[in-house]
């Protein structure tokens, strides 16, 4: 039918890192989907599509959060991918518009994450870290993105204090943001003396866990009420190594080249950027991997682009700031760059014509297997 899809509304429950009594799932996973849908002056009759993402709505699935929005549906899309996992539900519903299989579809991902709740997902997270990691025992990844952090610093030249110029700088950003968790300023000074948590990482290498949920409508243009965002590029990839690299090049760089020539534009034409951030290693990662600096230029790069913020890199401060809402960081840099590029950022506001947002996620056993990129455009 060749119908063009746009992203038209976002909406996001807001992180908590101390949820209240009731809190559930799937309460901030409706909460989000209602923001969205009011945000694109759309109603839930109107939705015949709905993708979800989350560790923790079980025994609930896709099909039981529909019924319990009220929605009759005719598309409908589960995502198990974590961080990765909002490119992989904005790539089908893209193709679900374009083909007339649907013509607004809500794309929410979010998670109660308590500590018991952060515990048993890191304990569990898939077969290998249950019968190999979590006996050793391993209280998450940090160990395993400590001794990946080391490996990219010994290829690079990096140091701490280039981490800390990064991290630095989103907190500036996350000043700007009030929906961020973490808020105060912060100093190289207090990035470099926070408490180690597995060397090199620090305290604040490390993303803290929350609740919340994000979600986004993708929908035929001409359903749009407001400013709509053009998705110009959605490419996805799952188990590009087969965990058999080293981790520092990630499936966004198997997903890079492809998404730029699809959108006739390239790594020189992005005025906004929000990349995966659960560890600042991997941010330094997917900015090499989208082609926007050279391994042997990361000091210089991140000391005179992204330290300085004169290139917007996670201007929502980030999940480091801002904080993972477990599956709903898969959402989290979708949903900041469309409002950038509606001009509807606030405080943090950039002057941005062309975004990039990327994905990362699922640690199989050594780091993570898969990867997104999307090109947008404001329209």
């Amino acid at each position: 039918m060749n119908q063009h899809a746009a992203l038209v509304g976002t909406g996001t429950s807001p992180y908590t890192r101390h949820p209240g009594p009731g809190t559930t799932t799937g309460g901030v996973l409706a909460d989000a989907v209602g923001r969205a849908l009011d945000d694109a002056g759309l109603a839930p009759q109107d939705v015949d599509g709905l993708a979800v993402a989350s560790f923790t709505l079980g025994p609930d699935h896709a099909v039981d959060l529909a019924w319990r929005l009220g929605l009759s549906v005719r598309w409908l899309m589960q995502d198990t991918n974590g961080g990765a996992s909002g490119g992989g539900m904005l790539q089908h519903a893209v193709r679900a518009v374009e083909a007339g299989d649907a013509s607004v579809v809500v794309l929410v991902a979010g998670d109660l994450m308590d500590r018991q709740a952060h515990l048993d997902l890191v304990r569990n997270y898939n077969r290998a870290t249950a019968e190999h990691l979590a006996p050793l025992p391993l209280a998450g990844p940090n160990a395993l993105f400590a001794m990946l952090t080391t490996r990219q610093m010994e290829t690079t030249g990096l140091r701490r204090e280039d981490y800390g110029g990064l991290v630095v700088a989103q907190r500036a950003w996350a000043t700007l943001n009030p929906g961020a968790v973490y808020r105060t300023p912060m100093s190289l000074e207090d990035y470099l003396h926070a408490p180690t948590v597995a060397p090199p990482l620090g305290r604040f290498d490390c993303v803290p866990p929350v609740t919340g949920a994000e979600a986004v409508v993708v929908a035929a243009e001409e359903r749009a009420t407001g400013r709509r965002v053009r998705i110009r590029a959605v490419s996805t990839v799952y188990n590009a190594d087969d965990q058999l690299g080293d981790g520092l090049r990630t499936g966004v760089a198997d997903c890079a080249a492809g998404a730029w020539e699809r959108a006739g534009v390239g790594p020189e034409d992005a005025n906004v950027v929000s990349v995966y951030d659960d560890y600042p290693s991997m941010v330094v990662a997917q900015l090499a991997d989208l082609g926007l600096a050279a391994g042997s230029d990361l000091p210089r790069f991140l000391a005179e682009e992204v330290a300085t913020r004169r290139l917007p890199v996670n201007t929502s401060g980030g999940q480091l700031s801002a904080g993972q809402a477990g599956a709903g960081a898969g959402l989290h840099g979708l949903v900041e760059v469309a409002r950038q590029l509606q001009g509807r950022a606030g405080e943090r506001q950039v002057d941005a014509r062309i975004g990039v947002v990327t994905g990362y996620g699922m640690v199989l056993y050594r780091h993570g297997s898969c990867g997104s990129v999307a090109v947008l455009e404001a329209a």
